[in-house]
C-alpha cells in the first residue's frame, strides 16, 4: 500500500504526483520502444489523469511536450512499493528523494504478475473507476485466474497474454477518441467476419478527453504470423504462392465485410486528382530530408500524374491502414487479419478516413519484397510470383482484381516506399536500401 494513504486526498494530486515522478520519467520513457519522442529531450512533463487501480498501482495518462495536440500523451502502469521482491528488480524505474513517493520504489506493474492479473479481473468485471470505465461483450465467457505474460517485440503498444486464451493490447501513445482497433473488429464482428478476433473486452477514459486505453481479444496460440512464414519459406527455398493466394481471399473477404459493417462512400470525381496531389506532396517532403531521394522525384512524380489523369477516384471504404504480413496470422490452413489501429504515428482521425483498397494491397506487396530482402540473396522471382499469388487470390474473392489498375497499384506501391525509406532512414538506416530498391524500380517502370 502507498505511504500516502493515510495523507489528505490531494496528497496524490497530479501536479504534487509530479514531483516525485518528473525525473525518473525524463530518464526511463527515451528507453521504452513504445516512446515516440526519441532524440529530444523529454519536457513539459504533465501528468493528465490519475487512477488507483489497487492499492500500490497507479493508472497514469502523462504528456510529454507542450500543451496542444494529444499525439504525446502516454499511458502508464505503475507499480509503487516500499519493499519490492528481488523478482521484480528489472522493472525498477527508480526511488523518488521528493513529492507523496518520497522513499517508495517505483517500477513497471506490467512486469508484475499480480497487478497484470488484477488488470484482467477489471476487465472481467464491467464497471467505473474513477475516469476509467472498463466494458465486456458478455457473451463471451473470461475465467479468472488466467497467468499473465509479457509479450516482447511489441513497437508501439505493450501486449499481455492471459493463459494462451487472451491476448491484452494497452495502447501506449493515446489519442482522443475511439482507437480503430477497437471500432473496426467490433463492427466485424457484429457483422459475422470470422477473419478478425472479435473484441472480448475493452477500457477507456474519459479525462482529460474520451479515448480508448486497451482492448481484449482471443488470443491464437498456434498461429504464426505472415512475416515468420514468408521468411521460413525463403530460408528453405520453399514456394509461398499457395499461402500467398489464399492471404489475398483473406484481404478481400476482410474489406467486403468492412464495406458491408461501416459503408463506403460513392467514387469522388475528384479522387484521383487529390490523390496524386496528395502523394507529390509526400514525396516533396520526404525529398527536403532525404537527399537519395531527390534523384527519382520528377519520375515519381510522372506515376502520379498518371493517376491524376484518371480523373475520378475509385469506392472508397473502411481499410485495415497499415497491412503487411507482421499484421495477418496463419493458424492452420486460414489467415486471420489484425492490428486495425493503423500508422500509430498518424492521427486518429485521419486514421479512421475512409479510404481506397487498394492502399491495403500495396502495402502487402511492399511487405512481400521486404521479406526476400531480409534473406539473401534477393530472389526477384519469389517476389513476383507471391505478388501474382496474392493479388489473384484478391479477385477470386472480390471480383475485382488490383492487377488491371497498374497505375493506380504502382502509385499507392510508389507513395508506402517513400514513407518506408524515410522510416528507415530516421531509425534504421541498415534497412534503407530495400525501400531505396523499390524506389528506383518504381521510377524506371513510371
Amino acid at each position: 500500500m502507498l505511504k500516502t494513504a493515510s495523507q489528505s486526498p490531494g496528497s496524490l494530486s497530479p501536479p504534487r504526483l509530479l514531483t516525485s515522478l518528473a525525473g525518473l520519467l525524463r530518464e526511463w520513457l527515451p528507453r521504452q520502444r513504445w516512446f515516440a519522442g526519441k532524440g529530444r529531450p523529454v519536457t513539459d512533463l504533465a501528468v493528465l489523469s490519475m487512477t488507483e487501480l489497487h492499492p500500490g498501482c497507479l493508472h497514469l495518462l502523462v504528456r510529454s511536450g507542450p500543451a496542444g495536440p494529444p499525439e504525446d500523451c502516454y499511458q502508464l502502469i505503475l507499480g509503487v512499493r516500499e519493499h519490492l521482491p528481488s523478482r521484480l528488480h528489472h522493472a525498477v524505474i527508480g526511488r523518488p528523494d521528493a513529492g507523496p513517493l518520497a522513499g517508495l520504489t517505483v517500477y513497471d506493474a506490467l512486469l508484475d504478475p499480480w497487478s497484470a492479473g488484477l488488470l484482467l479481473e477489471r476487465l472481467r468485471r464491467p464497471g467505473e473507476m474513477g475516469p476509467l470505465r472498463f466494458e465486456r461483450d458478455a457473451r463471451t465467457m473470461v475465467p479468472e485466474g488466467l497467468p499473465p505474460r509479457l509479450l516482447d517485440g511489441e513497437q508501439s503498444n505493450t501486449s499481455l497474454v492471459y493463459g494462451d486464451s487472451f491476448i491484452l493490447k494497452l495502447f501506449r501513445r493515446v489519442q482522443y477518441g475511439i482507437n480503430p482497433d477497437l471500432e473496426v473488429p467490433w463492427a466485424l464482428a457484429r457483422g459475422d467476419c470470422t477473419r478478425v478476433p472479435a473484441p472480448v473486452a475493452w477500457f477507456w477514459t474519459t479525462e482529460p478527453h474520451k479515448a480508448t486505453l486497451g482492448v481484449l481479444q482471443p488470443f491464437l496460440p498456434e498461429a504464426t504470423d505472415g512475416w515468420t512464414l514468408a521468411l521460413q519459406s525463403l530460408t528453405r527455398g520453399e514456394d509461398f504462392t499457395a499461402e500467398s493466394h489464399e492471404l489475398g481471399r483473406a484481404t478481400a473477404e476482410v474489406h467486403l465485410a468492412l464495406a458491408q459493417a461501416l459503408g463506403s462512400g460513392p467514387p469522388d470525381p475528384c479522387g484521383c486528382s487529390r490523390l496524386a496531389a496528395a502523394m507529390t506532396g509526400r514525396l516533396e517532403t520526404a525529398a527536403r530530408q532525404m537527399p537519395e531521394l531527390v534523384p527519382y522525384v520528377s519520375r515519381l512524380k510522372a506515376a502520379y500524374a498518371a493517376v491524376a489523369a484518371r480523373g475520378q477516384g475509385r469506392q472508397a471504404q473502411r481499410i485495415h491502414g497499415d497491412l503487411h504480413l507482421g499484421q495477418v496470422l496463419r493458424a492452420g490452413d486460414r489467415w486471420f487479419i489484425i492490428d486495425f489501429e493503423g500508422e500509430p504515428a498518424r492521427p486518429l482521425d485521419e486514421r479512421r478516413r475512409v479510404q481506397a483498397p487498394i492502399r491495403d494491397i500495396a502495402g502487402m506487396l511492399r511487405s512481400f519484397d521486404y521479406a526476400a530482402h531480409s534473406r539473401p540473396p534477393w530472389r526477384s522471382e519469389w517476389v513476383r510470383r507471391c505478388r501474382e499469388a496474392y493479388c489473384a487470390g484478391y479477385a477470386a474473392e472480390s471480383t475485382w482484381d488490383p492487377r488491371a489498375e497498374p497505375e493506380l497499384l504502382r502509385a499507392y506501391e510508389t507513395d508506402r516506399a517513400v514513407y518506408e525509406a524515410l522510416y528507415e532512414a530516421r531509425h534504421r538506416p541498415d534497412w534503407l536500401a530495400v525501400p531505396m530498391a523499390a524506389i528506383a524500380r518504381l521510377a524506371e517502370e513510371s
